[in-house]
């Protein structure tokens, strides 16, 4: 039996609690027996790293101790799948730069309706935008048959190498109040490996709802099955 292990903390405003609770049942039905850790001082027990097929982390911004870290990087060097969404994984850590090394990507902003459209709470970093599947992508087991779809919540637009095979995007567009001047895409669903381990990085999901969708919930899922030791094994 496969094991999970599901790191969640850092800021409440991602609702690392009830946003992982989604997703346990789909573990345990997938035959992991899985474990819940409330801090990522975890990453620094190799025992329990060696024994973990696959780590789901929400955990956004917080800190990580360096052995910590390091653990983190060894397992997943070594084997051990990592995968999250959102701020859980791509906005975790930020004074540590091993980290974004590790995932190959940082969140940079999600930029903002026009301000005179504001009225001073979250949803005015929600924005209708498209989550366009790459070429990569239609062929990938995460997101093949998937198509294109729709979402208004935050736009992560992050920063990224190239050793990442990206297979879903977003595109900002040019806005008069942004000052910005052609259109930028950033990656939105990519894969990363990393010595024996597979990553994969999902960056909607800032809410429950949008967790929820069919489309978000079905990468996720297929991710953490995909990332799994077990999977990269075989």
């Amino acid at each position: 039996m496969p094991d999970a292990l599901v790191v969640r903390g850092g800021w409440e405003g991602h609702r690392p609690i009830e946003a992982t609770d989604l997703f346990l049942p789909f573990l345990k039905d997938n035959g992991f027996e899985v474990r819940v850790a409330d801090s990522a001082s975890i990453y620094g027990d190799a025992a329990v790293m060696a024994a973990t097929d696959l780590i789901v982390q929400c955990v956004s911004m917080s800190s990580i101790e360096p052995e910590a870290l390091a653990g983190l990087r060894a397992a997943v060097a070594a084997g051990t799948g990592f995968t999250g969404w959102h701020g859980g994984i791509v906005d975790s850590f930020r004074a540590s730069s091993d980290y974004p090394q590790l995932t190959g990507g940082q969140f940079a902003t999600h930029p903002g309706k026009d301000p005179a459209a504001r009225c001073g709470d979250e949803t005015d970093n929600f924005l209708p935008h498209t989550v366009e599947i790459t070429p990569l992508g239609r062929e990938h087991p995460i997101t093949a048959g998937l198509d294109d779809f729709e979402l208004t919540t935050e736009q992560y637009w992050v920063l990224h190498d190239d050793l990442i095979d990206v297979l879903a995007t977003t595109t900002h567009p040019v806005q008069p109040w942004q000052p910005w001047h052609r259109p930028i895409t950033s990656p939105a669903v990519w894969t990363r490996q990393w010595g024996a381990g597979r990553i994969v990085v999902t960056t909607p999901g800032h809410s429950l709802d949008v967790l929820g969708d069919p489309s978000v919930r079905t990468v996720i899922e297929r991710g953490m099955l995909w990332a799994s030791r077990t999977a990269s094994a075989s």
